[in-house]
């Protein structure tokens, strides 16, 4: 990129920066995921166990299948998958929210409701300590046993590298035709901070604990 963009290419990965920890990482969104992922995981656990479910035909391909990577390179999986979209994931939710297992019930009914799990972030990863006195107070208030409390209490990482050279370098080439990345050639000395990862651990569980 010809130096004159160099001002450009600094306003772009600072707005890329922003726009990760504000919207795609934000403590709502990961709620909501976590919330997605474990009403997909319990289904699946149901399946197994041969009790009844709804699901539209695509979606049910997953979950009454393991599908690996290898699977996606040969051809099904792939094309089932392309034909899922948003109408297949509301419709089964909106039926399992009346299921009779209470865990499917209750993550389907928090997720269409936007009652969401409560996120807390912070630097350093969680204690063990106090993610299994978040399990046994969920166990205690929703009458659950220890092994169910997996799907209302867990923990993570959140990841942010606005950019990686690693991945894919962003050369700025000067008049005399020098080249330097834009970590060092940038005036902002935030982006080359930017090249490194960022790391932040959350704990998510029930609200009204």
């Amino acid at each position: 990129v010809e130096a004159k963009a160099i001002y450009s290419i600094e306003k772009f990965l600072v707005a890329r920066r922003i726009m990760y920890w504000q919207v795609y990482l934000h403590k709502t969104a990961v709620s909501a995921e976590k919330v997605l992922i474990n009403i997909l995981k319990r289904a699946k656990e149901l399946a197994k166990q041969g009790s009844q479910l709804f699901y539209t035909r695509n979606l049910g391909y997953f979950i009454e299948q393991n599908c690996s990577l290898k699977d996606f390179e040969q051809g099904e999986a792939l094309q089932r998958f392309a034909l899922l979209d948003d109408f297949d994931i509301i419709a089964s939710i909106k039926e399992w929210a009346h299921h009779s297992d209470k865990i499917l019930s209750q993550l389907s009914k928090m997720l269409l409701n936007r009652n969401l799990y409560k996120i807390e972030v912070q630097k350093a990863p969680f204690s063990e300590q106090t993610i299994q006195n978040k399990k046994s107070e969920t166990a205690q208030k929703l009458n659950l046993t220890d092994s169910e409390t997996i799907y209302f209490v867990g923990s993570g990482k959140l990841t942010n590298r606005a950019y990686n050279p690693k991945a894919g370098r962003i050369n700025i080439v000067f008049k005399d035709g020098t080249v330097k990345d834009i970590a060092e050639a940038a005036d902002l000395l935030s982006i080359s901070e930017m090249s490194k990862e960022v790391e932040k651990y959350y704990l998510y569980y029930p609200k009204n604990l």
